[in-house]
């Protein structure tokens, strides 16, 4: 089973039993993560992940409607399996009543599956598989940072218009990376571009290099790497050491985190045009937020950390609105309530799930240009919520009225 640990947030003393609202099932509004805590992903989500809902617990107050609010972490170790029987066991017995974050696309998607069986909330900001407000979209899901179609439609978008009109991609090997490919292919194909191949990667491959020398070999000007996490950063470190940008070639990152770019260094990472929901540096209110978030935690957020944070401060706000932790009436409400905040300004939650709000295009700074360890990105353009995201025209979801 996984490791599995709980934590009750900061809160105010414990009310009694007459002044919690009966509105509030069990007197207690429990809020769960299902998150990677010590595999690839772990850097990206994990125990960052787990300290943003706790500051966003703390800052509302530590109660909401007169009940106190716990926060329940477990490391789902990248099984579905795993994801799908701990939510299973939250709601039943463990009474969690929203899931707001799972980290990874397969972990999400089997979460996904139990949510809405068990008509409870659940919200993504770690997972990118666009499938989550497709296929799998349901009318108790909610996805929140970013989606595969939103990196495709921004980073392979300039990449292509920069030039890249040539494609090979390396594929992590499951719901995240194949929706990547496919979306980041669609815009290249839609500019007029080719894509020459790609090959699939078991997730958490230490060697790259027969990947890579396939990628060499097809010729392609751009090698695209739909991976995230720990694959990423070995992909990006191993292709400097083989040589394959000094060979004509460019890497196109379609998910790298500011932590990536980070620990990969700005020499290795200079040039690199990549997307994001979020940067701590964007203005007074980011900064001001990302520095108490730096304190606890010893590092600048990402984009996912930061949404854990803004979609926990959503989910209570709602809760209050909506007087009771039921579901259909806290998603009648999260639906209703715009989402401003440091995340996003003027976001919105559609029909399909997909909470809309401006992307980022950022490009990784040299080293000579930065002025501190965490100085990284240059903003190259601001992307709108309704041009960053996939349109309802295009929706596969059934919830979506054509």
């Amino acid at each position: 089973m996984a490791w599995q640990g709980a934590a009750r947030a900061q809160q105010a003393p414990a009310a009694n039993a007459q002044q919690v609202s009966a509105k509030v099932s069990d007197g207690v509004v429990r809020l769960g993560f299902l998150l990677d805590m010590s595999g690839p992903y772990a850097d990206v989500t994990g125990p960052g992940s787990a300290a943003a809902a706790r500051m966003a617990v703390e800052d509302f107050g530590g109660t909401v409607l007169g009940a106190p609010v716990e926060v329940v972490v477990a490391d789902h170790q990248n099984k579905p399996d795993i994801a799908a029987a701990t939510a299973r066991a939250w709601f039943d017995t463990g009474g969690v009543d929203a899931i707001l974050d799972v980290a990874a696309s397969a972990t999400a998607l089997a979460a996904a599956d139990i949510a809405k069986a068990k008509n409870k909330v659940i919200v993504f900001n770690g997972p990118g598989a666009v499938r989550l407000t497709n296929e799998a979209c349901s009318p108790v899901s909610v996805h929140w940072a970013y989606d595969t179609y939103a990196l495709a439609n921004s980073t392979a978008l300039a990449t292509v218009k920069a030039g890249g009109t040539s494609w090979f991609f390396v594929t992590a090997d499951y719901a995240f990376g194949q929706d990547l490919e496919r979306d980041a292919s669609a815009v290249v194909k839609a500019q007029g571009g080719k894509v020459l191949g790609s090959v699939r990667v078991p997730l958490n491959t230490a060697d790259f290099y027969s990947f890579l020398l396939q990628a060499q070999a097809s010729g392609a000007t751009v090698v695209g790497l739909a991976n995230a996490g720990a694959d990423t950063t070995n992909a990006i470190k191993q292709a400097a050491e083989f040589g394959l940008t000094q060979g004509g070639q460019t890497l196109a990152g379609l998910l790298v985190y500011i932590s990536d770019v980070h620990s990969l260094g700005l020499k290795a990472t200079q040039g690199m045009r990549l997307t994001e929901g979020f940067y701590w540096d964007l203005n007074d209110e980011t900064r001001a937020w990302s520095k108490r978030y730096f304190d606890r935690v010893g590092k600048m957020p990402n984009m996912s950390q930061a949404g854990v944070y803004s979609t926990v401060m959503h989910y209570l706000k709602a809760v209050r609105k909506a007087g009771t932790d039921e579901t259909a009436a806290v998603m009648t409400a999260m639906r209703a309530m715009p989402v401003d905040d440091f995340y996003a300004r003027g976001g919105r939650i559609r029909e399909d799930g997909r909470m809309v709000h401006d992307m980022y295009l950022f490009e990784v700074k040299t080293p000579e240009q930065s002025k501190g360890p965490w100085d990284l990105y240059r903003l190259v353009a601001t992307v709108p919520g309704d041009q960053a995201f996939q349109p309802l025209s295009a929706s596969r979801c059934p919830l979506v009225k054509k």
